[in-house]
């Protein structure tokens, strides 16, 4: 095969290199952090997909040696999983080390692989020509999902998957919670047939909250009956916290993150919600000031988070800087991480969310209106669509509009340049 056919051949493939995946190296890392606390909760069903993907993101991370020991990870996953040595679900796996060894140089292994593509292809054909096999449609699709892909497309793919193989249920629940938001009847259903599934569970009581439904009570039962489970559930456990929250309390929130802590003192995704229940506590709380212990644990819970997750600690360190300045014992370390963050090497995305942060605490925490509009205004030019350049827009219309700063003009000036085209 030339390098033209060879190349042709790799650009052919279903995997993650040809999914569309790039993401800043900030988002990779995130991401990877993620994973790694999603490890074995879904590890039953989807270990195979969460090495694959990880395989993909240490490659893009320029740790090669890295993607390749997770790719055969993943293999050994399906393996287990399937009871079978060769089948469709490998199509993936082994197009994504076609592409790994293209990229490490190494063409004969790289073709080796595409050749077992091929072989799977043969025997295991899709449907029809031209649709992918149920197999790679769901694994496309829980990877467009995790990695923050169309999840339209996504809720699509989970379908097709389903309806070519309906006895996979893991498919048909993924499918109901892609279109938790639309469909409560097919939560439902899917409860039906996968009822030991907290993650379905939590997000049926999610959506009922959310038509009006009172869940709180059945919320604390249901934490009550499945708090050891729930606290190795990331996705699940994440979920549980934002129902109490919005239908029992924050510091109902808090206490049921702080008993799941105390369980499992060495899981860090329990020690990151826990943070995040003090934050909602904390910040945005008005008048009502917290107990000092109540801030000395917030803080001392922001800090561990950032030490535990240093490759993905940008929002993190924004978290505790917020944390510090609502403490009169803290403010200076606010101010300090602020100016350490500003001094940064960043991506544009990260410095728009850092200045929109510094302009709000500038203004609430420091009383400086003047800085926070310079902030506002330097959040709102990085030519990123996001809510943080949302929001500083318009906080600035906002000032415009009453027309009482002396500053209106120019405010005025910048928003009629940000808006004209070209």
């Amino acid at each position: 095969m030339s390098a033209d056919q060879r190349q042709t051949a790799l650009e052919s493939l279903q995997c993650h290199f040809t999914w569309d995946l790039d993401r800043t190296r900030s988002v990779l890392l995130l991401l990877r952090d993620k994973l790694e606390d999603i490890g074995s909760e879904e590890g039953h069903r989807w270990l195979g997909h969460i090495y694959n993907l990880r395989g993909f993101i240490q490659h893009k991370l320029g740790l090669h040696d890295d993607a390749q020991r997770l790719f055969n990870q993943a293999a050994e996953a399906f393996h287990r999983m399937r009871h079978a040595d060769q089948g469709p679900w490998l199509v993936v796996n082994y197009g994504n080390l076609a592409w790994l060894h293209h990229h490490l140089g190494d063409q004969e292994q790289s073709q080796a692989y595409l050749s077992q593509v091929d072989a799977l292809m043969e025997k295991y054909p899709p449907p029809s020509q031209g649709e992918l096999h149920a197999e790679v449609c769901a694994e496309k699709a829980w990877t467009l999902v995790l990695s923050g892909g169309d999840s339209k497309k996504a809720a699509g793919l989970f379908e097709k998957a389903a309806e070519m193989q309906p006895d996979m249920v893991e498919w048909t629940t993924s499918h109901a919670i892609g279109s938790q938001r639309f469909h409560l009847r097919k939560i439902r259903q899917a409860m039906d047939q996968d009822p030991e599934n907290l993650y379905l569970a939590v997000l049926y009581l999610e959506k009922r909250g959310n038509t009006g439904e009172r869940v709180g009570d059945e919320a604390r039962e249901f934490a009550r009956k499945n708090l050891e489970p729930l606290s190795r559930s990331y996705q699940a456990f994440r979920v549980l916290l934002w129902v109490y929250k919005k239908h029992c309390s924050v510091d109902e929130a808090i206490e049921l993150a702080e008993e799941a802590l105390s369980k499992h003192p060495d899981q860090r995704f329990l020690k990151k919600f826990a943070a995040l229940c003090y934050k909602w506590k904390i910040i945005g709380q008005g008048k009502d000031c917290p107990s000092q212990e109540t801030m000395n644990r917030a803080i001392s819970l922001q800090k561990d988070v950032v030490s535990l997750y240093p490759d993905s600690a940008f929002k993190k360190k924004i978290n505790l800087a917020n944390l510090c300045a609502k403490s009169d014992l803290h403010q200076a370390e606010a101010e300090q991480i602020f100016e350490e963050l500003l001094q940064t090497d960043l991506e544009p995305a990260q410095k728009q969310i850092l200045y929109n942060a510094y302009a709000k605490y500038l203004y609430f925490d420091r009383g400086d209106l003047s800085g926070s509009i310079d902030y506002h205004m330097m959040a709102a030019e990085i030519p990123e669509e996001s809510k943080f350049q949302r929001d500083s827009i318009r906080v600035l219309s906002r000032i415009r509009d009453r027309g009482q700063d002396p500053r209106c003009p120019e405010i005025k000036e910048f928003l009629t340049k940000l808006h004209r085209p070209g």
